[in-house]
């Protein structure tokens, strides 16, 4: 199951990216947007980095309150699609990035585009040491609390800067169509079976290896439990 699910998400991902916002809103109930969103309260600072931003939702918000948003993501389709997205929505003139820009030798890492997206992995992050005062990744897959991707976070992490992560939601709705969907997220991997403070633990684990003071807030957010951990470089 794990490995067709795998390979299920990798299409979702990447060969079939414009179904992405159909399929989310469909096995949430209409309320996908509504998670994302959700984390908006916890960011701090006017520079901020999303790893993996998807269709690029989380971005247009952040560009409209007048942020200086960047966005990260592996996926060709995703990146493509986020672009098509901000540009068909967007309504006022970008901040510029250009102080965060690197030399890089592929077309695919070269800089920023106007809208401040580019390709490459969580793990080799291509910004300067303290470029961002938060950085946030709304349901990212494993690779958001390898060493690697960890250790790159707090580098770029600014003094006092925070990591706002987003990694499940829980149905908690009693009617039909939220049982449903509970049982359908729990048997494809994408909702947890342990109680809630073992879930808490299991996440809270490999923050705090990587030097992280973790806080985990839980949010209902339209019949759905969310828990959203804040994590901080440990001084030192």
């Amino acid at each position: 199951m794990k490995t067709v699910l795998r390979f299920f998400f990798q299409l979702l991902y990447h060969q079939f990216a414009f179904t992405y916002d159909l399929v989310a809103a469909t096995v949430s109930l209409g309320r996908w947007k509504d998670w994302v969103i959700s984390i908006l309260p916890f960011i701090e600072g006017p520079r901020v980095l999303e790893i993996g931003f998807g269709p690029g939702h989380l971005q247009r918000i952040l560009l409209s309150r007048g942020l200086i948003a960047v966005g990260i993501d592996e996926s060709r389709q995703m990146t493509r699609l986020a672009k098509y997205n901000l540009r068909k929505r967007q309504t006022s003139a970008v901040q510029s990035v250009s102080g965060f820009q690197r030399q890089t030798t592929t077309q695919s890492q070269a800089g920023y585009t106007q809208i401040n997206l580019t390709r490459g992995l969580a793990q080799h992050l291509p910004f300067p040491d303290q470029s961002f005062d938060t950085i946030v990744a709304t349901f990212p897959a494993e690779y958001i609390t390898a060493s690697e991707t960890l250790n790159e976070v707090r580098r770029c992490l600014s003094d006092g800067g925070k990591f706002i992560v987003l990694p499940v939601a829980i149905q908690i709705g009693r009617g039909l169509l939220d049982r449903a969907m509970a049982w359908l997220f729990r048997v494809t991997h994408q909702s947890p079976v342990d109680p809630i403070e073992m879930v808490r633990d299991k996440l809270r684990e490999p923050f705090v290896k990587a030097g992280f003071e973790v806080e985990i807030r839980e949010l209902q957010v339209k019949s759905s439990l969310l828990l959203v951990i804040i994590a901080l470089p440990r001084p030192g």
